[in-house]
């Protein structure tokens, strides 16, 4: 069995991967840690969890945290992952960060990401760069080599995985991608705030970080790589109120094409990637077919009267967006089926 230790179980992030393992036929959780709720059991922060995981979380201080364990989650924010992940690594544990520590390849793309967002440039584990890979394996090669991943971005997955397709296939103008996403109320996080609070929430709908949201930078960074030129996007985040899921609306300029060709360029690129459904502009789409799931289910249309492309990339932002996303990698990493534990439906209604 695969030996599992979450940092970070606290959160939305933490309890989510908790949920996956406690299901996954090849795995158990062997530590919880955070520095909140310390010395609580996990069904007691969680209900829903009692008699399933009732283990005590503890704080990162505790002699438990030091055991050796097999994989190593961080559900934690941005600089917590880099201080630690060295120890882990030589311990011999597989770790996937939730954060945009290991994100980048090399330092000075992880300081475009800080300086975008008001963090330390410097990065405190710079070696690591090199043995990271950005966590999408709908786009990147990752297998049982691999120690190291950094887990994308929530909206950074529903528009790359959105995009890709287009860009690879080179038939829209880079230069004139528009990505207008929304989000549930669950991606900023189980912190309380003035912000989220439910009668400022309710019944209410915002744009934020016009100035720059942080996954702006690896969505640039994933489909450049994908063309012959540097890709910079037009980026709307918004919070609308609901649960949880993101709705992101991808428009471009195209070279021409129709619906049918776009749509037979999106199903060849995703033929071999078990959670990306494509389908056509009459079959109806929404949140609530990727709720709870892995799943990311893309739209593709074409407004033919300004020849432009339109793909709508409906997925869970807590499933495919953060904790689906970091088991597919894990089973991936240890050389398993990329669907194990995975591939089931959501519930309806």
């Amino acid at each position: 069995m695969i030996k599992a230790k979450i940092v970070g179980a606290g959160g939305y992030g933490g309890v989510g991967i908790t949920e996956l393992l406690l299901k996954h036929p090849e795995t158990e959780i062997g530590c919880l840690v955070s520095l909140s709720d310390t010395g609580r059991k996990m069904s007691d922060v969680f209900p829903h969890l009692r008699g399933f995981c009732d283990d005590v979380i503890v704080s990162p201080e505790n002699p438990k945290t030091k055991e050796d364990y097999d994989v190593v989650f961080y559900s934690t924010p941005d600089g917590v992952g880099m201080q630690t992940a060295a120890d882990e690594l030589e311990r011999g544990a597989k770790v996937i960060d939730y954060s945009g520590d290991f994100r980048f390849g090399t330092t000075e793309q992880y300081a475009e990401y800080a300086n975008f967002i008001g963090l330390d440039p410097m990065h405190k584990a710079p070696a690591l760069l090199t043995e990271t890979v950005y966590g999408l394996p709908e786009l990147h090669e990752i297998d049982a080599n691999q120690m190291l991943v950094g887990n994308p971005g929530c909206f950074a997955v529903s528009c790359i995985l959105g995009l890709a397709p287009a860009v690879n296939a080179g038939i829209i103008d880079t230069k004139s991608i528009i990505c207008d996403c929304k989000t549930g109320v669950s991606g900023a996080g189980k912190k309380p705030s003035a912000a989220f609070h439910y009668p400022n929430r309710y019944d209410n709908m915002n744009a934020y970080k016009l100035a720059g949201h942080q996954h702006v930078v690896e969505v640039e960074q994933e489909l450049s790589a994908l063309s012959d030129e540097d890709v910079q996007i037009t980026f709307t985040s918004q919070v609308v109120p609901v649960c949880r899921g993101i709705m992101s609306t991808l428009y471009a300029s195209l070279d021409g094409q129709t619906a049918d060709d776009v749509l037979e360029i999106y199903r060849e690129f995703n033929q071999n990637n078990l959670f990306v459904r494509v389908q056509d502009a009459q079959t109806p789409a929404s949140i609530a077919d990727v709720r709870g799931t892995n799943y990311c289910v893309l739209t593709v249309d074409v407004d033919a009267r300004n020849n432009r492309l339109r793909i709508v990339s409906h997925i869970d932002n807590l499933m495919k967006g953060q904790a689906g996303n970091a088991m597919q990698n894990m089973n991936l990493m240890f050389g398993m089926d990329a669907g194990t534990g995975l591939a089931f439906p959501g519930q309806y209604p």
